[in-house]
């Protein structure tokens, strides 16, 4: 049964995402200042990169949401951590918030599937696939942060090197509102 979308748990659902989005690219931003606190450039430009890639997540979900005529909540979100014990920890929560909106994600896919918005589950499959990428990123510089955790210098020397993340804009990406800033 085809639910209107104005009754859609997953628009409702939908517009929460926004949320997780903008919360995660604030906590990137906080990664990102520790690493630049620490004299850590190419960890803080990384993580300065994946704050602006978070924020225009969610402005991918509110342009879909302005698409389809959906009414748009702009959330809060809580303050994100920013004392760390040491450069790993940082790296690890991201690594954590990547699998936990990896699980969001899912889970608004499925809703959309099991409300048979179709369109609303095309739309998500974009982001399905960006997850794994991210997962399988931040597992790459975890493991770069930890063995290099005694001299960090070879963590900055790698990514200096070496890519680890998405290279730039996407061309499958959906439009973002306010264009991909």
């Amino acid at each position: 049964m085809y639910v209107a979308m104005s009754e859609s748990r997953f628009i409702q659902t939908l517009n929460e995402q926004i949320a997780y989005e903008l919360a995660a690219s604030n906590q990137y931003v906080a990664i990102a200042v520790y690493f630049d606190s620490e004299t850590l450039q190419q960890l803080a430009a990384h993580f300065y990169r994946q704050a602006l890639e978070e924020r225009n997540h969610a402005m991918m979900l509110v342009q879909y949401l302005l698409d389809s005529g959906e009414q748009i909540r702009i959330p809060a979100v809580a303050e994100p951590k920013n004392d760390f014990s040491d450069a790993v920890a940082p790296v690890a929560l991201a690594l954590t918030q990547e699998r936990t909106v990896t699980e969001q994600i899912v889970r608004l896919a499925a809703l959309a599937r099991e409300e048979n918005d179709l369109v609303g589950a095309q739309f998500l499959d974009w982001f399905l696939k960006e997850q794994r990428e991210e997962v399988a990123s931040m597992s790459a510089l975890l493991a770069v942060v930890e063995r290099a955790a005694d001299n960090l210098l070879l963590a900055e020397d790698h990514l200096s090197r070496n890519q680890i993340g998405d290279a730039g804009v996407d061309p499958t990406a959906p439009p973002a509102a306010g264009g991909a800033l």
